[in-house]
């Protein structure tokens, strides 16, 4: 599913208007007849309930009062009210209010006051505040996905009265108050039991906390025609299970273990042996035909009995548990005939093995995959990945993220489209952000949000879980862009099963590994 931005949506209204001949005011009749339509579909029950439609002076107001408009025609008692003076309107917004007033005319008294009630101020709220809250249901058409500062006076309080009504919300386009292009409150935000977005997804339906606030999302075909869509085609996708299946094809009767790529994983040191194990594990449940584990000599004996199907190989270490960087003649030679490589998961932070992990980012010229402390080892040089000899996945987290920019969690939090985006395309990788919708940059630009997964999955050994995913689809020649896409979607998708059937938490990164077949399994059968 394409996801837009505010300024593309904007651009293909106006393409849609301007270039094909379809009239805005017949867009906004879409949007609203169908806004309606949801709403009649998703709440049954509303012919007996009291009807707010609050309505701006933009087109997201308009839409607003295409809404009434229906609900009226249904006998259904409908309050609208203007939050601005009529005559600042404009054009289809305009247009479609006078027929809301012409309703209302036709009706007499029926209703009550027979009008469009104006708000275009804090006293005419404190007016009607008491008819806005003995309300039923609200539509909320008072901001578009234009907005992008804080909301401000009465409006404020407008949006603070719907939400503590905790009455149903149905949002036209997006939530009154949420930026659509990064998920993030304007100050304040409606609260919306569901959303009908035109066209398109937008970002901040999808990125947290902006998912939070959509509520059931429903896209409304509103007469884009498909041509102008494919020739803006967005830079912004939700992974769906179809693109996913898409990646696997079935394996012949006739294959062996060496038709399914030999990964080698580079991982371990002292107290973090199970992040090593964790990786090769879950490549290993992946359908990886071979994996070879690369760890400090001294803890040989130990991994072993963690990994049973996995091969190991004692490499040299300078620090007894640690990797010393004398390991990279070694790690050139396994890496032959190997299909891809990991390196990161639990290898310490020792300066001898942050020169190794340097030294093989230049060398190697296999796919690589880079995880935590791979990750931390080259923060303070960052500009190694650009002499890289092959495809380089990098899957940090917020954490991660913020030291490999010189920047902080939060700023990272606050701009999660743009900090992928701009370093993936900078250093010419694919980065994979993990956290609350997983974004996986590509270097072209190219976006990919990834909704899967749940606060359960907050827990040691996630992250190593993932690698292991990654490498092991990359091992197995699906391309880097597309394991990068599939790795989370699946490995989300696991943890939602767990979270559905052992409960919200409590649940281990092993627990995860052993259900990666049935689930890739499942995605593969072709069932929805």
């Amino acid at each position: 599913m394409y996801i837009v931005k505010a300024q593309e949506m904007q651009k293909m209204d106006r393409q849609t208007i301007e270039s094909f001949g379809i009239p805005g005011r017949v867009l906004m009749e879409n949007a609203g007849r169908g806004t309606f339509k949801m709403i009649m579909d998703l709440f049954p029950d509303i012919s007996d309930k009291k009807v707010c439609v609050l309505c701006g002076r933009g087109n997201n107001g308009g839409d607003g009062f295409v809404v009434a408009r229906y609900l009226m025609e249904k006998d259904i008692k409908t309050d609208v009210f203007l939050l601005s003076s009529r005559d600042r309107l404009k054009g289809d917004a305009r247009a479609n209010m006078a027929l809301v007033e012409k309703l209302f005319a036709m009706e007499g008294e029926k209703n009550g006051e027979n009008k469009i009630i104006q708000i275009p101020d804090r006293d005419s709220f404190i007016k009607y505040k008491n008819r806005i809250i003995h309300s039923d249901f609200f539509v909320d058409g008072i901001f578009g996905t234009g907005l992008n500062s804080d909301v401000r006076g009465f409006f404020r309080e407008i949006i603070d009265l719907v939400n503590k009504s905790r009455k149903p919300v149905v949002s036209i386009d997006i939530p009154s108050g949420l930026n659509a292009d990064t998920g993030k409150s304007c100050g304040v935000s409606i609260k919306a039991s569901a959303t009908a977005s035109f066209a398109f997804a937008k970002p901040g339906h999808i990125l947290h906390p902006g998912n939070e606030f959509t509520g059931r999302l429903k896209i409304i075909d509103i007469g884009i025609p498909r041509f102008i869509a494919e020739k803006n085609t967005p830079k912004i996708n939700l992974v769906e299970k179809k693109l996913v299946r898409s990646f696997f094809t079935p394996r012949m009767s006739q294959a062996h273990k060496g038709n399914f790529g030999h990964l080698l994983i580079i991982a371990g040191s002292t107290g973090k042996t199970g992040a090593a194990a964790l990786a090769a594990n879950a490549a290993m449940a992946c359908g990886t035909g071979l994996v070879t584990l690369g760890v400090p000599e001294s803890l040989n004996p130990v991994m072993e009995p963690q990994v049973t199907e996995t091969m190991t190989f004692p490499l040299f270490e300078k620090k007894k548990g640690f990797l010393s960087e004398k390991a990279l003649d070694q790690i050139i030679a396994l890496s032959k005939g190997k299909t891809a490589m990991a390196i990161g998961p639990g290898i310490g932070m020792e300066k001898d093995t942050g020169h190794l992990v340097k030294e093989l980012i230049q060398t190697i010229d296999i796919p690589m995959i880079l995880d935590a402390d791979a990750l931390n080892l080259i923060a303070d040089y960052p500009d190694i990945l650009k002499k890289k000899k092959a495809p380089v996945i990098l899957t940090p987290h917020p954490g991660e993220m913020a030291r490999l920019t010189h920047s902080s969690s939060v700023k990272i939090q606050d701009s999660r489209l743009e900090s992928a985006k701009k370093f993936a395309e900078k250093f010419g990788i694919i980065l994979v952000l993990k956290g609350a919708g997983t974004i996986t940059a590509m270097p072209d630009n190219r976006i990919f949000i990834c909704t899967k997964g749940n606060p359960g999955m907050a827990s040691g050994g996630m992250g190593d879980t993932l690698t292991g995913m990654i490498s092991g689809f990359t091992a197995q020649k699906i391309s880097c862009e597309n394991a990068a896409i599939a790795g989370p979607y699946i490995h989300g998708t696991c943890g939602d099963f767990l979270a559905g059937t052992r409960g919200g938490f409590g649940f281990t990164a092993s627990d995860l590994v052993s259900i990666i077949p049935e689930t890739i399994h499942e995605l593969t059968a072709g069932v929805d």
